[in-house]
């Protein structure tokens, strides 16, 4: 095994991990860190475990005793996403029968006009941190609004979300203050939610969250605690890594003029844009698994209980799948990236991500004559498994 001192959670490369990520791959696609987990970095291997039914999240009481990386809410309740088969297919098939596409589809023309409104208000001010004016309220005003959270609520609860995506990296790169905080978010959605469930209880309403009280599956339903976890998941979730979708895209299309004048000039290909976007530089740089047997990956024997980190972001810039792959290429197809993970943990939220970007990018092309960058140095936000600029300061012409 090559000898390669890999932390993917290194500060120092949070603006650009790309050249690290390619290193290994080509060095240790395998590779064991010095703090014992597995990380893989090759597109097949990432996909092999995705699919393999041999590698998931664990038990819930293992997940409760022994992991960093997995934190349940104070109702001890897991989020779905965090659980393995036959508990994670009945919880998501109650999930799914309240967050249909059609619920997600509905949404689309008032989404289109939040989306002109505030980049009308934005091209107005000239000069905006496109984070601030944009890129994070969008998100959290759609996932407020098919949750059912009221206006007055939705500026406190959003504080909650970002401190709480700010926890996603494990415990170790938490100072004990973040964890705190990181805690305390959790808990004050936990009562929140109990609060808002109460009330769609009473009293419902055209929301999501009222759908996720009515489903029923053979007459089973989600428990108070599966409910509460849910609603935090799907907020959280919900906008967190939309921003940094946005705010990346937007990122890479003034890094690469030529494929902003070619996506001004052919609008059709917005939606490969997109994916395009997800997949040269994912919100979601990483995801976890557990090894729930031996296994042996890329001439490495994993053993049962062993920790496997997926490099999202290195995968998505395999040569084996992708040409060229450290280019943007608007009209990129195919396309297999692997931004929403795979199997029977793909994104909930893929549709309505894809919606908001698809709307926020034909309206940025279509009512922004000109965009420019505001600063020498984009700063990143800490963490890396949620990666995104913490602000995106940007000099705006009108239509």
């Amino acid at each position: 095994m090559t000898e390669i001192d890999f932390d993917p959670f290194d500060r120092e490369h949070r603006a650009d991990p790309y050249p690290y990520y390619r290193r290994l791959r080509e060095e240790a696609p395998v590779y064991r860190s010095p703090r014992g987990a597995w990380i893989l970095t090759r597109y097949r291997d990432c996909v092999a475990v995705l699919r393999d039914d041999r590698f998931g999240h664990g038990t819930r009481q293992r997940l409760l005793d022994n992991s960093s990386w997995r934190r349940p809410a104070p109702s001890q309740a897991m989020p779905f996403i965090l659980l393995d088969p036959p508990e994670h297919t009945r919880q998501r098939s109650l999930v799914n029968r309240a967050f249909t596409p059609r619920r997600v589809q509905r949404l689309g023309p008032w989404i289109q006009r939040l989306v002109e409104s505030m980049l009308d208000e934005a091209v107005e001010r000239g000069e905006v941190d496109l984070v601030e004016a944009f890129a994070h309220p969008l998100p959290a005003t759609v996932i407020s609004e098919l949750l059912g959270v009221p206006v007055a609520d939705r500026e406190l609860v959003r504080g909650w979300s970002r401190t709480i995506a700010r926890g996603v990296d494990p415990d170790y790169q938490q100072s004990p203050q973040e964890k705190s905080e990181r805690n305390e978010a959790l808990a004050s959605f936990d009562v929140y939610f109990r609060g808002l469930v109460a009330e769609r209880r009473k009293k419902g309403a055209d929301d999501l969250l009222t759908e996720l009280i009515a489903a029923r599956d053979n007459g089973t339903a989600l428990s108070e605690g599966e409910l509460l976890a849910t609603c935090t998941m799907i907020y959280v979730a919900g906008h967190e890594t939309t921003t940094d979708l946005l705010t990346n895209g937007v990122l890479a299309l003034l890094r690469n003029p030529g494929e902003l004048k070619r996506l001004k000039d052919d609008p059709g290909l917005v939606e490969s844009t997109v994916e395009e976007f997800l997949r040269f530089d994912p919100p979601t740089q990483l995801t976890r698994r557990t090894a729930l047997t031996d296994v042996e990956l890329g001439g490495q024997e994993i053993a049962r209980g062993d920790q496997v980190v997926l490099v999202r972001g290195a995968a998505n810039r395999d040569p084996e799948v992708f040409g060229d792959p450290d280019r943007l290429d608007v009209g990129r197809s195919p396309n297999r990236h692997i931004a929403f993970d795979g199997g029977p943990h793909f994104c909930l939220g893929a549709g309505l991500a894809r919606l908001e970007s698809r709307l926020s990018f034909e309206a940025l092309t279509s009512r922004v004559a000109g965009m420019e960058l505001a600063t020498d140095v984009v700063r990143y936000k800490d963490n890396l498994t949620i990666r995104g600029p913490r602000e995106l300061p940007l000099r705006l012409l009108a239509g």
